[in-house]
């Protein structure tokens, strides 16, 4: 199997005269950019960078992370994308886990970690690269690239199966826990992609989500190694995914949830520029409400799909313009070579219609967590990876998400799915967000509370929302508090972060 480097490489000798990249305004042509990986490779090379060395990336969206993608590749370098708002002791941790050697960023996000990178034994033993300006105990990419010809790819050597990227699955606390991507992962994810949802040479595909995710990286390179054009967005804004969208004529893209429901109210106020080259929208992250859903439909004139997916195995299923209005609910079917089971808590199959824990055995599965044998083992039901989702699957196959299995709230010995009571509070017209998570509670155990996010600021009417679940919930199902919140806690990937949500609902 040719890998990354190779490919893209091909690519570039192909049509090295089109645009292989775009951001902030600035393109790169494939010839371009295939003369920057080889430059950087070389002088990556010349600075002790070898094969296996894991190298921290502490970079925005940008031209170069891309680039240094490639670079990693063609080297066989293991890169560790890290959040760039991450404070020193988290960047410290992290490097730990995963035994960074090398660091790469830009003087925005070095500057502040300069003294421990200038510093004796610094932050990273070996070359600590920035992308565009000195810092001390830094060497500075624009100011030696040029000493470094171009030359070939050097990738022949490097095994598909060693390691690409590790992902961290962890914030600013807590114990990092690096996932490892391969490049064969990475490739099938792509292939998996272009399989899905027919991307092609002719496609513009857009990121706009952070780098440092395995979501945004697959999007990048799925185009570079088909040929296609990849539109990076430096930041997410709905206003400026719109015009980003219509002025680049971008024509496939995987957004989160959290983005798409900020887009279509985008879409609802008028006035958004027309988005006729949009081809396909996929929705991916997190589980999009019914009703987003049908909105989207009807404003977004293109295919428009749905998936389930985790970090470790990627898109797991799909749902499909032809099943999207019958099954609004649901998250679509397995993916093509993927299998998706559900676990009782018993370990055994479930029925069609009982939750339990959603399982996936798929080829774009992670290579484990590094250095974490017993996590990883732990992770596995045989060759099935244990997603720690709830989930339920119909007697089609449609796969209905109903949370983390860790965010079920048991009251009264009863299991209660926060997304059953989600979908019906949801109803309500005041709604515009909400999340159903556990209180403690003496003499149940738990019981169920309800973070709402109001469409107009101010009070909401809690009656009308009781006699709502009242028709619609079980006795057990039923929320006892309602809290009123500005915003939900959220990710960079606009997932809840439901410990913080739990956090600040307590103290009321």
């Amino acid at each position: 199997m040719a890998g990354i480097a190779q490919t893209f490489f091909a690519q570039a000798r192909r049509n090295p005269d089109k645009v292989a990249l775009w951001c902030e305004g600035t393109s790169m042509t494939y010839g371009e950019l295939a003369d920057l990986v080889s430059r950087w490779s070389g002088l990556m090379a010349a600075e002790g960078v070898r094969c296996g060395d894991h190298v921290g990336v502490f970079l925005p969206n940008t031209i170069e992370f891309v680039a240094l993608m490639l670079v990693a590749a063609d080297l066989g370098a293991v890169l560790v994308p890290l959040n760039t708002s991450l404070p020193e002791a988290a960047v410290r941790r992290a490097f730990a886990a995963s035994d960074v050697r090398h660091l790469v960023g830009s003087a925005a996000t070095l500057e502040p970690l300069a003294p421990a990178l200038a510093a004796e034994g610094g932050l990273a033993a070996g070359l600590c690269l920035s992308v565009d300006q000195a810092v001390p105990g830094t060497v500075c990419l624009r100011e030696r690239l040029a000493a470094y010809p171009p030359g070939g790819p050097r990738s022949a050597a490097v095994p598909d199966e060693a390691p690409f990227i590790l992902t961290m699955t962890s914030g600013s606390t807590g114990d990092p826990k690096p996932i490892i991507l391969t490049q064969r992962t990475k490739i099938n994810r792509a292939a998996a992609a272009v399989q899905l949802y027919g991307v092609s040479e002719h496609d513009r595909t857009l990121a706009a989500t952070p780098l440092y995710h395995s979501l945004a990286e697959r999007l990048v390179l799925i185009p570079l190694l088909t040929g296609g054009t990849s539109v990076l967005l430096a930041r997410f804004s709905p206003s400026e995914w719109l015009r980003c969208v219509s002025e680049q004529s971008v024509s496939f893209t995987i957004a989160v949830s959290s983005q798409l429901r900020q887009i279509a109210e985008q879409l609802a106020a008028g006035g958004a520029p027309r988005l006729d080259s949009l081809r396909c929208v996929v929705s991916s992250s997190a589980l999009l409400e019914s009703q987003l859903k049908a909105d989207l439909l009807d404003r977004l004139h293109c295919e428009f799909h749905e998936c389930y997916g985790t970090s470790e195995i990627a898109i797991a299923t799909n749902l499909g313009p032809a099943a999207a209005r019958r099954k609004l609910q649901s998250v679509g079917t397995a993916a093509p070579g993927v299998d998706v089971r559900i676990l009782r808590d018993d370990g055994q199959p479930a029925a069609p219609g009982e939750p339990g824990e959603i399982v996936c055995r798929t080829p774009m599965a992670f290579g484990g967590y590094y250095k974490r044998p017993e996590l990883t083992r732990q992770a596995m039901w045989g060759e099935y990876f244990r997603t720690g989702d709830a989930g339920k699957l119909d007697a089609e196959g449609f796969l209905y998400f109903l949370g983390r299995q860790k965010d079920i709230i048991i009251t009264g010995g009863i299991n209660v799915y926060p997304a059953d009571i989600e979908a019906v509070i949801k109803q309500h017209p005041a709604v515009r967000e909400c999340a159903a998570f556990a209180l403690p509670d003496e003499r149940l155990g738990e019981v169920v509370a309800v973070a709402i996010v109001p469409v107009a600021p101010g009070p909401v009417d809690q009656r009308a929302l009781r006699f709502l679940c009242a028709r619609q919930l079980a006795d057990f199902q039923q929320p006892r508090r309602y809290f009123v919140l500005d915003q939900l806690p959220k990710n960079a990937m606009g997932k809840l972060v439901k410990r913080e949500l739990v956090r600040q609902c307590a103290g009321a």
